[in-house]
């Protein structure tokens, strides 16, 4: 990889997520970071990772390669509209802002902008992140694979349709949320039977790790996979058939339906 700068319009936890995976990359001699945010405190906290502050959102533009509008989807018009006087077709422009679409960036900027969307999600700060990719056709190869190599540094990346990605924020963007509820309800479950929290926690932790290497790595499909853990007549089943009464299954696809439904409400 040639000498690139890569530059950070938002320096919150996704922004600084990201810009740690880089720091830790193989590829990270071969970048230059930049960021700016109206919190400049939040840039200052990320300066021991090579991180060069920038005053403007037009002056980090200028400055880089390859722009990430690290911000929230509710501000981002204001924010690309700050950032477009020096937005040129050779700048890559890069979103993680749910609901945004390729389209209304190239509105806001230039008809030949240069445009990757990105739905990544918080474990990125732990260097697990699941991201999704999507480009449009102004992106090269080699261009778009080095954003794509940027996230499969910080955990899995997968690349989608431009067309699906309001549906996999449910997917991969918001569903350790949803997982994280599911997990409290073990957890309390424990606790109102006297287990011990943290024994519970590390358990059922690992649990979720374990099950997830299943899926990935077993070679077996998921209807499979509850059959090897349901002895006929056993306690699993016991506890299944409560779980398909309250029809745990329709109550997923109802929360993924909300949660799409919302990112197109969000949509620009």
């Amino acid at each position: 990889m040639s000498k690139i700068n890569i530059g950070f319009i938002g320096a919150g936890n996704m922004g600084a997520a990201i810009i740690k995976g880089i720091s830790a990359s193989p590829a990270a001699e071969n970048i230059t970071l930049f960021a700016f945010d109206p919190d400049n405190s939040k840039v200052e906290s990320l300066k021991e990772f090579g991180v060069s502050s920038c005053g403007s959102e037009a002056e980090l533009t200028e400055k880089c390669d390859y722009i990430f509008l690290a911000v929230k989807p509710q501000i981002i018009e204001n924010v690309i509209e700050a950032a477009s006087p020096a937005v040129t077709p050779n700048k890559i422009i890069i979103s993680i802002a749910a609901g945004i679409s390729d389209e209304f960036i190239v509105s806001k900027t230039i008809p030949d902008a240069k445009v990757i969307l990105v739905m990544p999600n918080t474990p990125l700060l732990l260097g697990e992140g699941a991201s999704a990719l999507s480009r449009n056709d102004k992106v090269s190869d080699e261009e778009f694979n080095v954003i794509l190599d940027v996230f499969r540094a910080c955990g899995k990346a997968s690349v989608i349709s431009k067309d699906k990605m309001k549906e996999i924020i449910a997917i991969n963007g918001s569903s350790p949320a949803f997982i994280y509820l599911f997990a409290k309800g073990f957890i309390d479950y424990a606790a109102s039977v006297g287990i011990d929290e943290s024994a519970a926690t590390e358990l059922f932790s690992q649990s979720l790790i374990g099950s997830a290497k299943m899926i990935t790595d077993s070679g077996n499909s998921i209807e499979e996979l509850i059959k090897m853990v349901s002895s006929p007549g056993g306690t699993t089943l016991a506890g299944l058939d409560r779980l398909y009464e309250g029809n745990l299954a329709e109550t997923v696809r109802k929360c993924c339906e909300s949660c799409t439904q919302r990112a197109y409400e969000l949509s620009k």
